[in-house]
């Protein structure tokens, strides 16, 4: 049997290929290349002899694949694309490079940003990025190494995950609405109360009407009230004294501590589920993605 060397068409071939069919133009495949014109139809040729099939028609100023041409470009452009992405994430191990975290907007400036002094002073060395999103990122897809997601981990058989905190929520007001309405000490005097509402538009999240029925009643006219479908706003409205919401304790507990908020009721929803750190089960972390992991863990 012949061995792929005597198979496979060079890598280099194949490299000129991918771009002259990319760009339509031999001319404009040098350029990106850094060959001549010359260079890369002297390329393209060989390849064709080599697989014995045409590839281009070649037209004055322009090349345009053939049938097989395009097949084969797909291919190729696919193959490639593999490659270079693997390069790239064992170039990432090799090197540490920065460590980008997806997580939600709420996740990152109610969570991360009051600890972020804390991390760069526990991890100078690592050159973290945060990206948030309205929804939670395919961090395979994205080639991302960590993300932080809301559920359960058998939700996500593509990734390993670590706890971060268990998901319980209670109403929450800042002191100027409880200066001006009075501090609801009940379920019952709660629900006569002005209500700020999410509506979260991609990650499912518990509602006022939950929250009600995880107390034993029920909430009168569900539909009143604001209604913001962003939590970073939710939470900026109640700090305004525009009305009372739900707080997830992982996410308010630093602004209750420091007076920004104030818990409304004894009664919390403890809904069984988690928020978690995850990173795919198909790549090796790099040195410095690991130590952002443990980090994140170690907070909890």
């Amino acid at each position: 049997m012949r061995s792929l060397r005597h198979l496979l068409p060079s890598a280099g071939s194949l490299i000129v290929f991918e771009a002259a069919g990319r760009l339509s133009s031999f001319t404009a495949a040098g350029r990106e290349l850094g060959m001549t014109q010359a260079a890369v139809s002297y390329a393209v040729r060989g390849l064709e002899e080599q697989l014995g099939a045409k590839l281009f028609q070649r037209r004055h100023r322009q090349v345009l694949l053939t049938e097989a041409g395009e097949r084969f470009h797909a291919d190729v452009s696919l193959g490639l694309s593999h490659i270079r992405k693997s390069a790239e994430d064992l170039r990432l191990q090799a090197t540490g490079g920065h460590v980008t975290l997806a997580a939600s907007t709420a996740f990152g400036s109610f969570w991360m940003m009051p600890r972020l002094q804390q991390f760069r002073d526990e991890l100078p060395g690592v050159d973290l990025r945060i990206q948030t999103a309205d929804r939670d990122l395919d961090i395979i897809a994205e080639g991302i190494p960590l993300g932080v997601r809301g559920g359960v981990p058998r939700d996500w058989p593509d990734y390993h995950s670590l706890s971060l905190a268990d998901e319980e929520i209670f109403p929450v007001a800042g002191p100027n609405y409880l200066a001006k309405f009075g501090l609801p000490e009940t379920v019952a005097e709660l629900a006569m109360h002005r209500l700020i509402h999410l509506e979260e538009p991609y990650r499912e999240a518990p509602n006022w009407d939950e929250w009600f029925a995880s107390a034993g009643t029920s909430l009168r006219n569900a539909e009143r009230g604001l209604r913001i479908n962003d939590y970073a706003l939710v939470i900026q409205a109640v700090m305004e004294g525009q009305g009372i919401s739900l707080g997830w304790r992982h996410l308010v507990e630093r602004l209750v501590a420091s007076g920004l908020l104030v818990p409304v009721t004894d009664h919390v929803l403890r809904t069984g589920i988690g928020f978690h750190v995850i990173w795919p089960k198909n790549r090796e972390l790099s040195d410095n993605a690991r130590k952002v992991r443990d980090w994140l863990v170690a907070q909890a």
